[in-house]
């Protein structure tokens, strides 16, 4: 039970499947965490959708759960991260249908969600200025393309209904506030609204959302924003307030979009003491990765970097007066279980993992079977000498920002043995380490020095994960000593809105600490140095199996 004269902050993360709420201490500590699952549904091939109204729901249900027990008046903030994906209400603040069926329910439009391929492709077509804080290609995933996606395609059901299009974090604050002040994360992030400026009306008419300009942006946020952590409105309202269990008035941190919770929760650790390249330098030296369903690379620097095929540089997106660039891969964890999943010896593996303990224990089984066909640890990773995998399978985010991209996987024999179905993981694995490599080698050429990789999300409690980072990158890799780094960073959220710190800075540096450093192993370098060359090399021939199929 928690120490009375304790206080305490909430974190609440909405993920790609679940929604989680942690309790954490003033140091940093997470005291108790709950979550719960929820709905995607896909009505069509890369159609993804979700409920508001659900997702409300379950925040106040795991919420309620993690402060069950505790003073209500030791919980001095709550911060909320999410996805960024696109929430649609009408005048009155009611759901608006995102599918062609018209259920109200599903009037959420998934980061993931693929729908918008199409009209991404045309507005990265017109040139916009705009475009060069998105690496100069509009990706899918960001908001412009799936709200013209939305007119063109469902614009009596819902276009013409519509009222408030928020990124999902801002949906979250205003749930809990009332307020509808949004924050920079999302907009400069995901909407290309670019401070100290603001929006830029001739972007928003040349792709032909010239209707969202009308009343001052009003339907997208107008010019009441805030930097991440800032006090939103009065805190709780009575409504949100009784849902979620805690005192009216209780702070609300301004949102983040979840990767860049997690590097919040990450980030700002110190590393006195642990031999790392990144100590005595500024954090600019430090990247942060969010690895879970996607992969988020986060870097900071002091001046404005432009990076091809890299979301950025936006001002105060995840640390307030820093600019941030954000690589990413669309599909990481997902793609993982989807080769694993998709082999023929998968049930064998299930069958085996379960023993000697129940539950789902397959990477486990997985990595503990690769260090037996190989001998010995330290070699497990030549045994992908000759299996390769181009990890696109769903499109490339960066530092080639081409959705068209497709998978590859090379090397493949008759074989449908647990042995071989190991080597694919493990090809796979290696694929995403190298795609890593190939965004850290764009960011240098641009400017950024990075020197150490901080790692928070599921993929990061893969030991052979992490270790094969660090191995194709030639990084170290820092572990958090909580595993829940994207709570924390929620949480920090709502340290900064109670004003119980001054800055966001100074919270992750109370509240963030390294638990475990990860080295890379010197005698693979020569060996991932040719695996990288064979990667490219990929690359080079998918390319041109497109241009001899699409002749233009």
């Amino acid at each position: 039970m928690p120490r009375k004269s304790e206080v305490y902050y909430v974190g609440v993360d909405v993920g790609t499947a679940s929604v989680r709420a942690a309790l954490v201490s003033r140091s940093g500590q997470l005291k108790s965490i709950a979550q719960e699952p929820i709905s995607i549904w896909e009505p069509q091939a890369d159609h993804y959708v979700q409920s508001s109204t659900e997702i409300w729901e379950k925040c106040c249900t795991v919420v309620k759960r993690v402060v069950r027990g505790v003073d209500r008046s030791r919980v001095r903030g709550v911060g909320f991260d999410a996805t960024c994906s696109l929430v649609v209400l009408d005048q009155s603040f009611q759901p608006v249908s995102v599918t062609q069926d018209g259920d109200r329910h599903k009037n959420v439009v998934m980061w993931m969600d693929h729908r918008a391929e199409g009209q991404a492709a045309r507005i990265t077509q017109t040139s916009h200025g705009v475009l060069n804080r998105v690496g100069g290609v509009m990706s899918p995933e960001l908001q412009p393309p799936k709200l013209l996606w939305l007119k063109e395609n469902l614009k009596e059901s819902c276009w013409n209904t519509a009222a408030h299009f928020f990124d999902l974090p801002d949906f979250l604050s205003w749930k809990a506030t009332g307020s509808l002040t949004r924050s920079l994360c999302t907009l400069v992030c995901k909407w290309t609204y670019c401070p100290p400026e603001g929006w830029d009306p001739s972007f928003w008419i040349a792709i032909g959302l010239e209707d969202l300009v009308e009343n001052n942006f009003s339907k997208i946020g107008n010019s009441v924003t805030c930097p991440p952590g800032t006090p939103v409105g009065d805190g709780l309202t009575q409504e949100a307030a009784a849902g979620l269990g805690l005192n009216v008035g209780t702070a609300v941190g301004a949102s983040l979009i979840d990767a860049h919770a997690g590097g919040l929760g990450v980030l700002g650790a110190d590393v006195k003491g642990f031999n790392l390249p990144c100590e005595d330098q500024p954090i600019t030296a430090r990247m942060a990765m969010i690895c879970g369903t996607s992969t988020c690379h986060m870097a900071i620097s002091q001046q404005p970097l432009f990076v091809p095929g890299v979301w950025g540089p936006c001002l105060s997106a995840m640390v307030p007066g820093m600019w941030l660039n954000e690589g990413g891969q669309s599909a990481t964890g997902r793609l993982i279980d989807h080769m694993v999943q998709n082999h023929p010896a998968h049930n064998q593996v299930q069958a085996q993992a379960q023993f000697p303990f129940p539950g789902d224990h397959t990477y486990s089984y997985l990595n503990n079977h690769l260090r037996s066909m190989a001998g010995s640890l330290s070699a497990v990773d030549l045994l992908g000498s000759s299996l390769h995998v181009w990890p696109d399978f769903h499109g490339n985010r960066s530092p080639l920002a081409d959705p068209t991209l497709k998978g590859m996987v090379t090397g493949l024999s008759l074989s449908q043995s647990l042995d071989d179905l190991a080597l694919l993981y493990l090809a796979t694995v290696q694929a995403l380490a190298l795609g890593t490599l190939h965004i850290l080698e764009a960011m240098r050429e641009a400017g950024h020095d990075i020197r150490t990789l901080f790692f928070c999300g599921g993929l990061s409690k893969n030991p052979l994960f992490v270790q094969i980072h660090a191995n194709a990158t030639g990084l170290p890799v820092v572990l958090p000593d909580q595993t829940e780094a994207v709570l924390l960073g929620a949480a920090v959220l709502g340290a900064c809105g109670s004003q119980d710190y001054s800055s966001i800075q100074e919270a992750m540096e109370k509240m963030a600490k390294v638990g475990k450093v990860v080295h890379p192993e010197g005698e693979l370098q020569s060996f991932y140095e040719r695996k990288y060359k064979v990667f490219l090399r990929m690359l080079a021939h998918q390319r041109e199996y497109q241009d001899l199929m699409n002749p233009r």
